[in-house]
Parts: structure tokens; C-alpha cells; sequence
């Protein structure tokens, strides 16, 4: 399994720098690491986000865990939060930062501390954009109006 592990984590390394060519001129190699395995880490949180909040809460089923309720918003972050903090903190060690000397665990922590003050700011823009202001079904409303806007007939 370990084998299996440094090979892909080789893999994605290579393909990283494959792209980091054309930047070479401009930004470092760890830099460009950094930057591209948070990237990805990002798209993999949002699509996993998009995927449990839609489809699996379908919008609207609260997650009843007997001593608190989650709404769909906050359940589905829940979900998504201990996947992504797992791989963005193994894509960082083990892709961006190899030449560290500090031993895993200690890493896993300073990680870990910063993820926490990210989930505080995140926690409180979910609360705020969706309890506040209903943000969850924006672009929804907005692909509806833009729809009936240039779909009505014109007769003469």
C-alpha cells in the first residue's frame, strides 16, 4: 500500500512540474507546488461540496444527529471537511514540502491549527450568506429571471 501511495504521489509531482514549466521565469518550484496543490485541493473540496449538498441533503434534509440538528449547508461541510483536511495535508507534506526535517505529527498539527482558523471563517460566511441572506439559491434565481426574461413570446 505504502508503495502505491509514493507512486502516485510521484505521479501528480511530475505532473505538477510538467505545468510548472512556462511559470519557471517567474515563481519557484515549491511556490508553483504550493499554489497547485491547493489549487486542487480547492476544486476537490467545492466539487465534493456541490455533490453531498445536492444530492445527497438534496437542498433540504437536515442531518438530525440526536443532540443537534445540522442544516444541509453545515452537514455538508461537515462531510467534506475531515476528506480535504486529509489531502490537502498529505498533498502539502509529501508534494510541496519534502524537504522538511519537522517529524509528521507536528506537521499535522500546524496544519491542523490553521484549518481551524479557516473552518471559524468559513462556518461564519456559510451562517452569514446562507441563514442571512438566503445565498444558497442565488445563482438558481438568477438562471430562472435570465430564462424567463428572453423566453417570452412576442406576438403580433
Amino acid at each position: 500500500m505504502r508503495k502505491l501511495f509514493i507512486k502516485i504521489m510521484a505521479q501528480i509531482s511530475r505532473l505538477i512540474d510538467f505545468f510548472y514549466l512556462p511559470f519557471s521565469p517567474y515563481v519557484s518550484r515549491q511556490l508553483f507546488r504550493y499554489a497547485a496543490c491547493g489549487g486542487g485541493n480547492l476544486v476537490l473540496d467545492w466539487m465534493l461540496y456541490f455533490v453531498i449538498y445536492h444530492f445527497i441533503f438534496d437542498q433540504q434534509y437536515n442531518l438530525h444527529l440526536g443532540f443537534v440538528v445540522l442544516s444541509p449547508h453545515i452537514a455538508s461541510f461537515a462531510i467534506v471537511f475531515p476528506i480535504t483536511l486529509l489531502t490537502g495535508f498529505l498533498l502539502q507534506k509529501h508534494i510541496t514540502f519534502t524537504a522538511s526535517n519537522l517529524r509528521g505529527r507536528v506537521q499535522l498539527f500546524r496544519y491542523f491549527l490553521v484549518v481551524i482558523a479557516n473552518i471559524l471563517i468559513i462556518y461564519t460566511g456559510l451562517k452569514i450568506m446562507v441563514d442571512g441572506y438566503a445565498f444558497q439559491n442565488a445563482g438558481y434565481r438568477f438562471y430562472h429571471h435570465f430564462q424567463l426574461s428572453f423566453s417570452k413570446e412576442i406576438y403580433i
